[in-house]
């Protein structure tokens, strides 16, 4: 069985909003919209990895120093299990582009997002953005979110 170790950046403007994408040209939730993020490369560090993720798909450069870590989700679903880390950042350079893994980009509220969003990101959201906790947990799929209260 594979892990999956992924690496996801919640990009945050001064009105509370959080950039997503629509993914395109990937092999996972084409169409949907989603988080910058993707695998952790070998001997790469999780905030580089959210960091060089965010700038192949939205072309902004971040400082891994100023990510503050906001929780882990692990995951065991239909054969495959991984764990997703969570990374905010309030700063940033330049302006979100549009590249080959993103047909669209929007601003949106985390309780206010829009439909066809990667199933799992709302609650994700709700738990480590708006609610602080440090670890979730999906054995169930989607609807079996569990979440554990920071220490």
């Amino acid at each position: 069985m594979t892990f999956h170790l992924i690496a996801w950046l919640i990009l945050r403007d001064a009105a509370g909003r959080v950039l997503l994408g629509r993914r395109a040209g990937v092999a996972y939730g084409a169409g949907l919209w989603g988080l910058p993020g993707g695998h952790v490369e070998r001997g790469e560090g999780l905030a580089e990895a959210a960091v060089r993720e965010t700038g192949e798909e939205v072309g902004l450069r971040v400082n891994p120093a100023e990510l503050r870590f906001l929780g882990v989700s692990r995951y065991d679903l239909q054969g495959v299990m991984g764990a997703d880390f969570f990374f905010l950042a309030e700063r940033w350079e330049g302006t979100p582009q549009l590249t080959p893994e993103v047909s669209e980009i929007a601003w949106f509220l985390p309780d206010a997002l829009p439909p066809d969003v990667l199933p799992w990101l709302p609650g994700v959201l709700a738990a480590h953005l708006l609610r602080g906790l440090r670890l979730s947990e999906q054995l169930d799929g989607v609807e079996g979110l569990r979440m554990f209260p920071p220490k």
